[in-house]
């Protein structure tokens, strides 16, 4: 049976979001996967008000990673130093349904990104800190801690991803 592969992360707002989706869902063809975007549930959300399009979409998403074998996650820096706020939420989901997660796109060290985006930190107690005097956090991850260590891998790109979760499927 056809391993499905979840593919989360910030393509459903690219310019042509569907291309993006068959992009990723053609890659996961080439090794033997079933790639599984989130606008797969074609929703037809034109009667609905703003709130229940939003729940009508959350829906979906869940009910599309529950049917998933796995899921992939692109971490890349997304409206901020960090990653899409939900493609984390996906990755903790699919954490506690037990699926293997595997992040991809990160661009260095979360801290590193920080520094970039904020023009530079200022250290207070022996701390790096934001503008709001909020502590920044430097355990040398890609991103939070509660997404960098809740994949069970994080690699360069969608291809060494998929590469990833080929084998973990072979070695079973």
């Amino acid at each position: 049976m056809t391993k499905k592969i979840y593919l989360a992360g910030p393509g459903v707002f690219y310019p042509d979001p569907l291309a993006e989706g068959e992009r990723l869902k053609d890659l996961c063809a080439h090794f033997g996967l079933q790639g599984v975007f989130p606008m797969d549930a074609a929703l037809d959300l034109t009667d609905m008000e703003k709130g229940e399009a939003a729940h009508a979409i959350y829906q979906a998403n869940i009910d599309l990673i529950a049917q998933s074998d796995a899921l992939i996650a692109d971490m890349q820096a997304f409206r901020g130093p960090g990653m899409d706020g939900g493609t984390a939420f996906e990755m903790g989901y699919a954490v506690a349904l037990g699926k293997p997660v595997v992040g991809y796109n990160a661009q260095g060290f979360y801290l590193a990104r920080t520094r970039q985006y904020y023009k530079g930190l200022r250290t207070t107690e022996g701390h790096e800190v934001d503008q709001a005097g909020l502590t920044v956090e430097d355990f040398d991850q890609v991103d939070n801690l509660m997404m960098s260590c809740s994949a069970d891998v994080i690699v360069a790109d969608e291809k060494a991803a998929l590469e990833w979760l080929t084998r973990h499927f072979e070695e079973g």
